[in-house]
């Protein structure tokens, strides 16, 4: 087959700060720098769906027409302007280029300033240009909400299955699994879809521990005979309109096949209903508990400072962790990514030793969050360029356009010109910090960074510090949601 590629990620949430512009997709953030036309060949060897897709689709002999790849961090809307020129350049491509069929490699969780449904927006352009013949296949987020249009105008969509997301590459590999077999059908294919009654906190989507690694397998048990593809997308519980929330779907050669293990899979999520809960501990609650288990440990304890996870939505630079840190007085303590370009371009002036006066963040528009004012030794600076080593994303080149470590006390912040989740032990090491070598470290990440710090950590803890992205949707205030849809799961009765 011709198979056009084509990927534009974007997890958007809509109570965030900050919106994602064209230059946030330039940068990528975290993710690849935006790829155009043959660079998209260099995914090939990168944990992203787009890179798991060419690789297998050249390895089993197709051919690729590559046209675009963007994906920015997590953040509140994307702006018009950005929607129109990247999708633009794949509609061009569209118009323009012979092929077989289209893969799209979307995150299912986009809203931008004119969509509220992204995805389903570039869906339904698509399905206008290539018309009803040509089967358009997509590779979703495990934090995708999923939408019967997106569903209806898609052929074919399959969901990551981790998190941290280590099957990103895998899933772009079943993808073309998919639209091998759809090419090859002789008989119709069928499909299936349910939603969720209730929202799902992301800490508590973590498939390393139950709920979410039981109903994993429970899905692969069901995923037999007839029944082709599941997928499980609990969703990313931050956006503010009607089609947010957990999905399950599934497509098969038989629709009563494929009812039955769609609705299985839906009964066996809702059953497991109270255990998707999480408790939260404050702060300093985070920060005593940490300095107690160190203080009889030779590894560090590593604290999610979920709130300000710049993967879901946060600007990395709220500053409720280090004031805790401080006022307990922390040793051995760092803390990252923050991302604050004016500190980084003011420690970059002073150089290597200096005390500079700076008034840290405090810019998230967070009620009650102030910049944190104080005197800081700059202790190293670095390119920020560096190549991810952990299993997320590995292989992934990134460039944060400079990292300087401040110290003040006994706390180490990773200062950043650009914006990143702290998910990989890299980030700690390109500003002269060995994360081992710690006592505690404070990773501005919800669930990616455990896929890298698991082996290191004493103990995980995560901490609910003001930040842009509520952990608790009950702390949401939710004007759009569909009828019916609760803020958490029930309790047990």
């Amino acid at each position: 087959m011709r198979i056009l590629v084509a990927g534009f990620e974007h997890e958007t949430n809509t109570f965030a700060p900050s919106k994602a512009a064209y230059e946030n997709f330039i940068k990528g953030e975290g993710y690849p720098s935006l790829k155009r036309g043959a660079e998209l060949f260099e995914l090939a060897e990168v944990n992203l769906a787009g890179g798991g897709f060419i690789k297998a689709a050249l390895a089993a002999g197709h051919e690729v027409i590559p046209v675009i790849w963007a994906g920015a961090s997590a953040s509140a809307h994307v702006t018009d302007d950005a929607f129109e020129r990247i999708f633009g350049e794949i509609a061009e491509a569209l118009v323009a280029k012979s092929f077989d069929a289209v893969f799209l490699n979307l995150h299912g969780a986009m809203a931008t300033e004119s969509y509220p449904d992204g995805e389903a927006e570039i869906l339904a352009r698509t399905r206008a240009i290539v018309g009803s013949k040509i089967p358009v296949v997509v590779s979703l987020d495990l934090h995708a909400n999923v939408t019967r249009e997106m569903l209806d105008l898609a052929d074919g969509m399959v969901a990551y299955r981790t998190y941290p997301h280590l099957d990103m590459a895998d899933t772009g590999a079943k993808v073309l699994g998919f639209l091998e077999k759809y090419m090859a059908r002789t008989r119709p294919l069928f499909k299936a879809f349910r939603r969720l009654p209730f929202l799902i906190p992301i800490n508590g989507m973590c498939t390393l521990v139950d709920p979410a690694k039981s109903v994993y397998v429970e899905l692969e048990n069901l995923e037999v005979g007839e029944v082709m593809s599941l997928s499980f997308a609990p969703g990313f519980p931050a956006s503010d309109f009607a089609g947010c929330g957990p999905t399950v779907w599934g497509y098969g050669w038989n629709q009563d096949a494929v009812n039955a293990a769609v609705d299985r899979l839906h009964d066996i999520i809702v059953g497991l209903e109270s255990e998707w809960r999480i408790d939260f501990l404050s702060p300093r609650q985070a920060v005593r508990e940490a300095m107690r288990i160190s203080a009889s440990s030779d590894r560090p304890v590593v604290i999610s400072d979920t709130q300000d996870n710049p993967g879901a939505g946060g600007d990395g630079n709220t500053t409720g962790m280090l004031r805790a840190l401080l006022d307990l007085g922390a040793e051995d303590a760092a803390l990252g990514v923050f991302y604050d370009p004016l500190a980084f371009e003011a420690a970059k002036q002073a150089g290597v030793g200096a005390d500079i006066d700076l008034a840290l963040g405090g810019t998230s528009g967070v009620e009650g969050e102030l910049p944190f004012n104080g005197t800081f030794h700059v202790e190293f600076l670095g390119d920020g360029k560096c190549v991810f080593e952990g299993p997320m994303f590995n292989g992934n080149h990134v460039d944060l356009k400079g990292v300087a470590c401040l110290r003040i006390e006994g706390v180490r912040i990773v200062v950043s010109a650009t914006k990143a989740q702290l998910f990989d032990k890299v980030l700690y090491r390109i500003a002269g910090i060995e994360p081992e070598k710690m006592r505690i470290l404070v990773n501005k990440s919800s669930v990616h960074f455990r896929a890298d710090f698991t082996d290191i950590a004493a103990a995980i803890l995560v901490a609910k510090a003001p930040g842009p992205m509520k952990a608790d949707p009950e702390d949401i205030p939710w004007t759009q949601l569909a009828a019916g849809m609760r803020v958490a799961p029930a309790m047990n009765k």
